[in-house]
């Protein structure tokens, strides 16, 4: 029972003791985190003003945020009493570790840097990386984030983008739009150009400069295939498209082309 007493007695008085240092320490933690977070905002105004690019900002912004809050931690941990060397140490062997299972996302942090620092391309850009067309909306630290003509967000590991051929589409503020369309061997294509490049004159959104180009690309084995080729802002590219090929279906039925096709086919049921 007196041994009973004795350990509640030292409890007891550990916690009176150690209370007031918990205290302390949640007060400057939770103080701590609200600094960090006001001063990463001070410092996004600070960069934001001197001219750093955006994709730069945030990438430091996210640096630092989690550098201070690490030693934050660690602060408040030594004043709990936890032996810091120690923790710094099992941190240490804790992100050596991590280090070597995640090599690839290193590989992709070293990439992400690359990126910041050389800039093939910036936020609100349009690129094709690794066969996946998309307007740039966030440049990570691990990833970069494309947001396709569809809608849908695609996650590119920063790695593999620059393990590969990128493509910007808005480094010269213009992109090609590529088309091709049928004309039957029988029609005047000369007056088919015209018509078109008079159609693609008319539309706001085809860029002047460089000018339209419609050509014979290839002689098909029933048609003349077109190419049709203006240039537009690349915010405007599936519209124009759409337009284009509209207004081509409407030069058909205006001017009473033709598209040709093969004769004689023959239809049979499955089994005969």
């Amino acid at each position: 029972m007196d041994q009973m007493t004795s350990y509640v007695d030292k409890a007891t008085n550990w916690l009176i003791e150690s209370i007031p240092g918990f205290v302390l320490a949640l007060f400057v933690l939770i103080a701590g985190w609200w600094i960090i977070k006001k001063l990463i905002m001070v410092m996004d105004m600070t960069m934001s003003k001197s001219g750093l690019t955006p994709e730069i900002t945030s990438f430091l912004n996210t640096l630092i945020s989690i550098g201070l809050k690490v030693l934050l931690v660690i602060s408040v941990a030594g004043m709990v009493g936890v032996n810091t060397a120690a923790f710094v140490g099992v941190l240490a062997a804790g992100g050596l570790a991590i280090g070597l299972a995640l090599q690839g996302s290193l590989g992709n942090f070293a990439a992400g840097i690359i990126i910041v620092m050389f800039k093939p391309y910036k936020i609100g850009d349009w690129v094709e990386i690794k066969e996946k067309f998309g307007k740039v909306i966030d440049i990570q630290i691990f990833n970069t984030v494309l947001n396709s003509p569809g809608n849908k967000t695609l996650i590119i590991p920063n790695g593999e983008v620059i393990s590969g051929v990128i493509t910007n589409f808005s480094r010269l503020g213009n992109i090609r739009i590529e088309m091709r369309v049928l004309l039957s061997y029988q029609e005047d294509y000369q007056f088919f150009s015209n018509v078109l490049l008079k159609e693609l004159s008319k539309m706001d959104k085809v860029l002047k400069e460089p000018v339209p180009e419609v050509g014979i690309e290839e002689f098909g084995e029933t048609n003349l295939v077109v190419a049709v080729r203006p240039y537009v802002h690349p915010d405007h590219y599936w519209e124009v498209y759409y337009d284009t090929m509209a207004r081509v279906k409407r030069l058909y039925h205006e001017h009473g082309l033709k598209i040709g096709f093969q004769e004689g086919l023959e239809l049979h049921e499955v089994g005969n």
